[in-house]
């Protein structure tokens, strides 16, 4: 027969009673199965489910997901819009519609914002375009941008002035 376990008292108002935690034997703060949080976190495991999103047999972290797809599903969003309000002034459904597909070459998967008069304060729609990351090195290399500015000026931007930077 298992005995009772013997819960104490906690000096701390606002804490949890106090018991002698069956896994270490010290008597710290009761959380679960006559554990300490320690010791019941060390043994507790998520349990394996298939996730709704990808489908692969992993740990369950929340809505029927797994880690990745949840952080990705939930979260992404967020860091999106706090990127696009803090770098370019956007709210996000703009800057989702104006990184749809890079101006030069069309790519659609992956499109930066780039400052048509290098100015980064100078968040206006009209000074912002749409490139793929290999079209916004390209601009910023002193070796292509004449190439890439030669295109843009055949959809009527208006680019003056313009010094592509040394990257390194």
């Amino acid at each position: 027969m298992l005995k009772k376990p013997q819960y104490y008292p906690n000096p701390n108002p606002n804490g949890q009673k106090l018991v002698d935690c069956v896994v270490c034997g010290k008597r710290k703060e009761y959380h679960a199965k006559d554990m300490c949080y320690g010791c019941y976190k060390k043994q507790w495991k998520s349990p394996k489910i298939k996730c709704k999103n990808c489908g692969r047999i992993r740990h369950h972290h929340a809505f029927g997901l797994c880690d990745s797809c949840h952080i990705r599903l939930h979260h992404y969003d967020n860091v999106l819009e706090y990127n696009a309000k803090k770098k370019f002034g956007l709210d996000l459904a703009s800057w989702k519609e104006m990184t749809k597909k890079c101006i030069c070459c069309n790519f659609a998967k992956i499109v930066e914002l780039h400052h048509l008069d290098g100015n980064n304060k100078n968040n206006s729609k009209e000074n912002l375009i749409p490139l793929c990351p290999n079209c916004h090195k390209m601009i910023h290399s002193h070796a292509y941008y004449k190439e890439i500015l030669r295109i843009l000026k055949e959809k009527a931007y208006e680019i003056e002035n313009f010094r592509p930077r040394k990257l390194a």
